[in-house]
Order: structure tokens, then C-alpha cells, then sequence
């Protein structure tokens, strides 16, 4: 209270109400997601400072720099289990890149100062401060003046060193004599604000990037050498170049299981060489061996190696790269389909409401997803053109991410992009997570344009369940109602909706998407729409869990290769000519057009 009290005049000051504070951590990492600065949330003691521990988790993993800070009990009653005390300094300790409990109010501009710093410093990620009320209140006589700069013992973010000039050297040997060389971009460009350098790094070289589904965004969709996102529900294009790849430049990536698939066969090719560049010393080989690691800031890194290589270029370097004569046929290999028939149960496809989401979404739209299968139909299907306009919940997967990060995103935009719309892809299991701040972006006048994906389960899940334990639904299934399990489903969201004083849209038919979609747009505050999917719609394709990149389940639960639907890339000239690019046709496809329509019409 001392600390409101003390800033409830201050009208430099916005403060947002949300109702719960895990979701004020959310909203403050959608709002450093986008901003590309600190984001800051407060609470209360005791079980509002722990409820904030999943925002810190989920932040920690996706590097994301937060710091929350929370009220405790005066010090005097540290550890005699006063009312509403906790020990949250120790219960974040491991999710967290500092945390402290201020014991003297003379030490608190510094450790304010000192916290920024670590969190937006070397790989960004949370902090956390606890804050005893009898510190809140206490005078401050700053006889040591808040230092101008930080020096922290212990702390020294690596972001360049001597030798990063040879190793890139080095790299560029690989890359420019290479055949099949990929990028594969992580969330660290985006971090590293080297969005830039990269696309120009691509230009040079023409070579394809595929990307995490943390690195969503950090080079266009549109752009002709991008192959889309890699690994378990990746792309085949961005799969089979992988599997192809004889070298490959990792960018601020932590080759997580999800990407990586099998690492015995990872990757497909056994003398493909890894170039690794990251701030973070502990990620590279941790989970992969690589040739050439190079720990840098990957901004100053991308600079020495597109000037190391412009002056290659210049006394007469050629690269070698044989992307230039297939990447057009990957390329075009698989959009998203307008699938306009409905599914056995009359109900939307899900990949139509992506496509119309993607022809309405401007380039410095953001678009933010919930977890489970309407976060990956969004990463597979969604065209992202700019860096910070996506924003998912990627190391920790958690549910319930979303709305709060699309309303930090869109208290971000105002500042920056008023004009830029947000726009929330989720589950409706996902959303019953968080439903409650509709009564934040209602009271604070904050707009997100909601799409709730309505299958009535729990559908990554149900997914699963299907696919490997004989469509055995066991706890996924939301409209079950009692032991013979009759169909009813709560809430009616757009009651919920309405129950806020916000406008709520539902969605049956595959030719109400796009008017729900352009309705929400044009309205000035929030929209709910809620669009009715088939209920065991897939999102294909999908590796079996600890599968390999070069393989996939298709919608008959059968594994097939990867090389039933893209040939062996030639390693010879004599290959070279007897070679076609032919793409077979993709069974998740036809599986669309199944229910109701004739593939020839499509």
C-alpha cells in the first residue's frame, strides 16, 4: 500500500489492474516482447508474490526481460511466519537471473539500477525484488550517491572477444564451399535486434533460413529464402532442409528436443558442420556438438561476418551453394489452404480461419497465441513479416500466456504503433485460463482482437490421445458432462463476452471467418470471437515424439519419410541434371478436401 499510495498522483505513471498477478507477469513480458525493453509488474505479499513464479519460469525460459517486484512483511518478522509471508526469494531462485530482499532503504536505488541491468544485459531474462514494508516506508538519506554505471562481481556477459574474428573466418570456409548450407535463426536475433543483418546476410549468400518458433518473425515469411519453422510440427520444406543441410549456422538458438527431434539423427546428414553463434556460453554444446562455436552478441557477430564477407566477395570469392536452382518448388510446396466445406460435423477447418487471419494481418500487426494446437496452426500457417510481432509461449508452454501477453503487447503498441492491431489466436481451453481479464481490457480500455478456437477439448492433448493411445480421451474432453458423458459445453463466450460489456461474434460457418475477423478490426475496443472447429481436426504434420526430422505421422498414423514427398537433393553434377525437384502431394492436404469438396476445385 505505501508504494501505491505513493504513486497514485503520478500521472507518468500508468497503472494497469489485472486481476491476477501470474497474468500481470504475462502482460509485462508481452509488453518487453514487444518493446524490446523492460517490462515490470507489482504485487502484493505472500500468494501475490507466489502466483507470479510461472510468469517468472515462462519469462526465464523465452529470455524475456521482466522484473517484478513485491511487497513482505517488515524485516523484524522475516521467518516467523507473519501473516502473508513467503519466501519467494528463495522459490525463484532457480527461474530467475537475480533476486533480492532489500534489508536497506539506502541500497534500494542501487539495486534497482543493478536489476535493470542484469535483466536487459548479455541473454535478457527476469528479476526478482522483494520489498519489506518497513523498507517501503523508511527515509532515505542517499549518503552514497545511485552509481552512474554498474560493475557487478561475478556478472560479465561475454558479448565479444578476440576471438571471434577467426572463428568466423572459419565459418565462412564452410559456408561459402558448401552445397546445401541453412540458417536456423532462435529467438536471439530478435533479442539481439540483429533482424537486420541477418535478412542482408540471406541476401548475399541465398541460402534458406528456417526458423524456431521463438524466431518466428525475425525475417519475413514472404521472403523467398525462408522455408518456415523447423521441427515437430515444422514445416517439410523447413524439415527436409535440414535433413539435406552439410552446414549449418545456428543463431541464438538452444537447439531444444523440439527442434532437434532425434539427436542421434540430428542432423540428417552425419559430417554436416554446425557453426554456432550465441551469448550464452552454457547453450553452445549443450545439446549438440558443434564445429565452430562462437560466443557473441550476435548484432556485432552478423556485422564481422557480412564484412568479412563483402571483402571475400569483393577479391573474388564464390559461394557454392546449390539452394538457388530448388528453393522456388520449396518455397511454393505448401500455403494454406482457403478450405471453404466444413468437416463431418459441419463445423470450420481450422486452416480457414489462418487463412483469413493472414490475408487481413498488416505487417506491424502482432499476433500472440495461447498453447496447444492453436499456437501451432498460427506458427505453421501465419505469415510474420517483422521482428516482435509474434509472441508465444516457447520453453515453458503455458497455457494461459496469451491474453495476458496481448494485453502487455497492446499497452506497447499504443506507445509506439497506436495504428498496429493485436490479434490473440487461442484455444478455448487455453482462454478458460485467463478469462477473467476481460474485465481488465474492458475497465483499462485495452484492445485485442480475441479468436477463440473452439474444438471443445483440450486439443493438443486430445491429439496425442488420438494418435497414440487409441483416441482414449481421458481428461481432455471439455464438453463431457457427468458418467454417460452427455454433450454440454460452458461457458457461452459470448455471454462471458457480453457479461464484460464487450461484443462477442460466433463463428459456425466457413464464410462468417473473414466479416468476424474485419468486424473485430473495426471496432474500437475488444472483440470476442469465438469460431466453432471441428472437433478432431489435427495439426499436421507432426513428428512422433522422439522421432526425426526426416520422418512424420501422417493423418493415417502411419510414419512416412520425409523423402516420400521431397527427393534426395543431388551431390554431383551428373546428378545435378538428371535432377527434378517434384513434390508429391501432401495427404494433410488432401485430408481438407475430403469432407464435402472435389480436390479439382480447390
Amino acid at each position: 500500500m505505501p508504494f501505491f499510495d505513493e504513486i497514485y498522483e503520478d500521472k507518468d505513471i500508468r497503472v494497469v489492474l489485472m486481476r491476477h498477478e501470474q497474468m500481470a507477469g504475462h502482460a509485462a513480458e508481452g509488453y518487453a516482447r514487444v518493446k524490446g525493453d523492460l517490462g515490470l509488474c507489482v504485487t502484493t505479499s505472500g500468494p501475490g508474490a507466489t502466483n507470479t513464479v510461472t510468469a517468472l519460469a515462462n519469462a526465464y525460459y523465452d529470455s524475456s526481460p521482466i522484473m517484478v517486484f513485491s511487497g513482505q512483511v517488515p524485516t523484524k518478522l522475516i521467518g516467523n511466519d507473519a501473516f502473508q509471508e513467503a519466501d519467494v526469494v528463495g522459490a525463484t531462485m532457480a527461474i530467475t537471473k537475480q533476486n533480492y530482499q532489500v534489508k536497506d532503504v539506502n541500497n534500494l536505488g542501487k539495486i534497482f539500477k543493478e536489476a535493470i541491468h542484469i535483466a536487459n544485459s548479455g541473454r535478457p531474462g527476469p528479476v526478482f525484488i522483494d520489498l519489506p514494508k518497513d523498507v517501503q516506508v523508511a527515509d532515505c538519506s542517499l549518503a552514497e550517491p545511485i552509481p552512474e554505471n554498474i560493475h557487478i562481481t561475478g556478472y560479465n556477459p561475454k558479448e565479444w572477444s578476440s576471438a571471434v574474428p577467426r572463428q568466423i573466418n572459419r565459418a565462412l570456409d564452410y559456408m561459402m564451399n558448401a552445397q546445401y548450407p541453412v540458417i536456423l535463426a532462435g529467438g536471439g536475433v530478435a533479442h539481439a535486434n540483429a533482424h537486420k543483418e541477418l535478412e542482408e546476410l540471406v541476401s548475399i549468400l541465398n541460402i534458406p533460413v528456417v526458423y524456431t518458433m521463438m524466431g518466428k518473425g525475425v525475417i519475413s515469411d514472404d521472403h523467398p529464402y525462408v522455408l518456415g519453422m523447423l521441427g515437430m510440427h515444422g514445416r517439410k520444406r523447413a524439415n527436409f532442409a535440414m535433413c539435406e543441410a552439410d552446414v549449418i549456422l545456428a543463431l541464438g538458438t538452444r537447439f531444444s528436443d523440439r527442434i532437434t527431434g532425434d539427436l542421434n539423427r540430428f542432423p540428417g546428414q552425419s559430417d554436416a558442420k554446425i557453426i554456432h553463434i550465441d551469448i550464452d556460453t552454457a547453450e553452445i554444446g549443450k545439446n549438440v556438438q558443434v564445429d565452430v562455436p562462437i560466443v557473441s552478441d550476435l548484432k556485432p557477430a552478423l556485422e564481422e561476418l557480412l564484412n568479412q564477407l563483402k571483402d571475400r566477395m569483393k577479391n573474388g570469392g564464390i559461394i557454392k551453394s546449390w539452394w538457388y536452382k530448388w528453393i522456388k518448388d520449396l518455397k511454393d510446396s505448401d500455403g494454406i489452404p482457403n478450405v471453404t466445406n466444413t468437416g463431418p460435423h459441419g463445423l470450420v477447418i481450422p486452416e480457414k480461419v489462418m487463412y483469413e487471419l493472414n490475408d487481413i494481418l498488416e505487417p506491424d500487426d502482432i499476433v500472440v497465441t495461447e498453447v496447444g494446437q492453436n499456437q501451432m496452426y498460427a506458427a505453421h500457417y501465419l505469415n510474420i513479416r517483422k521482428p516482435r510481432t509474434w509472441i508465444s509461449s516457447g520453453g515453458l508452454g503455458t497455457m494461459g500466456f496469451g491474453f495476458h501477453a496481448a494485453i502487455g503487447a497492446s499497452v506497447a503498441v499504443s506507445e509506439t504503433n497506436p495504428e498496429a492491431e493485436v490479434w490473440l489466436v487461442a484455444g478455448d481451453g487455453s482462454f478458460q485460463m485467463n478469462l477473467h481479464e476481460l474485465s481488465t481490457v474492458k475497465s483499462a480500455d485495452i484492445k485485442v482482437n480475441i479468436i477463440i478456437m473452439n474444438n471443445e477439448y483440450l486439443g493438443m492433448v486430445r491429439q496425442w490421445q488420438e494418435l497414440f493411445f487409441d483416441k482414449r480421451y481421458a481428461g481432455t474432453d471439455l464438453a463431457c458432462v457427468g458418467p454417460e458423458c452427455e454433450r454440454n459445453y460452458w461457458p457461452d463466450f459470448i455471454k462471458l463476452a457480453d457479461a464484460y460489456g464487450l461484443e462477442g461474434i460466433r463463428v459456425s460457418k466457413p464464410s462468417q471467418v473473414k466479416a468476424a475477423l474485419e468486424r473485430a478490426k473495426k471496432s474500437k475496443e475488444t472483440v470476442v470471437i469465438e469460431v466453432l472447429i471441428e472437433p478432431e481436426s489435427n495439426v499436421l504434420p507432426m513428428l512422433r515424439p522422439g522421432g526425426a526430422l526426416d520422418s512424420f505421422l501422417s493423418r493415417t498414423r502411419e510414419e512416412k519419410s520425409i523423402y516420400d514427398w521431397y527427393g534426395r537433393l543431388p551431390r554431383t553434377d551428373m546428378e545435378c541434371k538428371n535432377y527434378c525437384c517434384e513434390i508429391a502431394e501432401e495427404d494433410d492436404v488432401d485430408y481438407l478436401f475430403q469432407w464435402g469438396k472435389k480436390k479439382e476445385d480447390k
